[in-house]
């Protein structure tokens, strides 16, 4: 049995009639969906208009043999095992089927225990490599794509602005405090540009001492220096046609800051230790969770980078700011965390909620995500419950609410009680509670008509 426990579909080819009759009594005996063909035509056929999870064949039949077989299974389904079946095993015979990829190679006579075995084990097989094909499709969605999980209308704005600057090629700097999602907003940019077939590479300039950054951006030539036993390019080079992220710029030494610049101004770059500028063609997408005009007041980062590399400015709202995107946040985190932990967890007690709700989330998305993964890990059935939480949350003093009526509500209901609950408690003053949940006055009228929560 595979596949959501559906019986497994076997196609058995055999072109003499009590052979095939008799594998057919046996498979279907052990509870799979058995479909018999005496001729290598109708088999082929059967291929064409069916899908199989295992295919059972006899290697020598006339018009259509087993190898044929074999060889057009492969072509339509990769993942489906194929098992020769002989009465005239040679070793030649056993060598060319393997080679065709076969999964096994059975002589007649056989027993049926070794069919039994043999077929349960290819099916295994099948299941395990269509589970890990189905495994990374799913994350795709997380690890392949910028996915920016949101129904803030504040962050709808910044990415369709992200959008738009996106196919300009301007260098763009990204700002906000930590957490809150500064390079997926750039991979994001790539993903919309024209750019987006070339490379896109990263770098945290506050991760390297000065010398080991210039390396790693600019690369070097052989015996450049001590340890340079070849030439390497840097990331600079290395992203031409693309996007080279710049993650916490503000954290360059002023004196690899000047470097930058040139590289910027000059759309070229030279090894440590070369003699010829390389050029280059790339676009530089920065990040910081400082103020940056600030820095750029107190001296701390240099004015005429700030032009080059500040064409234009986004700014990612803090958590505490987007509440409304926490129950789609909380969901996309468990959905991801289930797939990759190989878990059945989909639900979350209400009590959990309505902590999240009232916690400001100094570290932002990232933080969210870190507790959500958590509550996923340590989950024994499909709830994440309130003791999955970590213990500074568990203990902290939290104004709660409850829904009265019985079930485990949903998250739109919790969100719903929750913004009735903030009214009530500040006397329906409308823009008090925006405040209070951290969004603006409109977006509250849109839950407030969203909840027909209108008094």
């Amino acid at each position: 049995m595979i596949m959501n426990n559906e019986p497994a579909r076997i196609l058995v080819v055999d072109d003499e009639e009590i052979a095939l009759s008799n594998l057919k009594h046996v498979l279907k005996k052990e509870g799979y969906e058995v479909t018999a063909s005496q001729s290598g035509p109708r088999a082929l056929h059967l291929l064409e208009e069916n899908m199989f999870d295992l295919v059972l064949t006899d290697l020598k039949m006339e018009k259509v043999g087993g190898m044929q077989i074999l060889k057009r299974t492969r072509e339509l389904y990769p993942d489906t095992e194929v098992i020769m079946i002989t009465g005239y095993a040679t070793v030649d015979s056993a060598i060319e089927a393997m080679k065709g990829g076969a999964y096994h190679y059975i002589a007649k006579p056989y027993k049926l225990d070794e069919v039994r075995k043999v077929v349960r084990e290819a099916l295994e097989k099948t299941g395990l490599k269509r589970e890990n094909f189905r495994l990374r499709e799913h994350l795709k969605a997380f690890q392949g794509e910028a996915r920016i999980i949101t129904d803030n209308p504040g962050m709808k704005k910044l990415l369709a602005t992200a959008g738009q600057v996106a196919t300009s090629d301007s260098n763009v700097v990204i700002c906000g405090e930590s957490g809150t999602g500064k390079e997926l907003l750039a991979r994001f940019v790539h993903s919309c540009s024209n750019r987006r077939n070339g490379p896109m590479l990263s770098v945290n300039c506050g991760a390297f001492q000065e010398d080991l950054l210039a390396n790693e951006l600019f690369g070097h030539e052989k015996g450049a220096f001590t340890g340079a036993v070849e030439m390497k390019k840097g990331l600079v080079e290395m992203a031409d046609g693309g996007t080279l992220f710049l993650d916490e710029i503000t954290e360059m030494s002023p004196a690899m800051q000047v470097k930058l610049l040139r590289v910027i101004q000059e759309k070229e770059v030279m090894h440590l230790g070369g003699v010829s500028p390389i050029k280059v063609n790339v676009r530089f997408l920065a990040a910081t969770n400082r103020n940056l005009s600030e820095e750029v007041k107190l001296g701390h980062f240099r004015q005429d980078l700030f032009f080059r590399i500040n064409v234009v400015a986004l700014h990612i709202p803090p958590l505490a700011e987007r509440k409304d995107d926490l129950p789609l946040l909380i969901q996309h985190f468990i959905r991801k965390y289930g797939i990759l932990m190989h878990k059945e967890v989909a639900n979350i007690e209400p009590e959990v909620v309505d902590i999240l709700l009232r916690y400001d989330f100094p570290g932002n998305v990232r933080e969210l995500e870190n507790i959500i993964e958590r509550g996923v890990a340590l989950a024994s059935g499909d709830t994440i419950e309130v003791g999955h939480l970590p213990e500074d949350l568990r203990g902290a003093s939290f104004q709660t609410f409850r829904r009265k009526s019985g079930g485990i509500p949903s998250l739109a209901d919790q969100e719903r009680a929750y913004i009735e609950w903030v009214l009530k408690e500040h006397g329906d003053n409308k823009s008090v509670a925006a405040q209070v949940l951290g969004i603006d006055r409109v977006s509250l009228w849109r839950k407030i008509k969203k909840y027909e929560l209108e008094s």
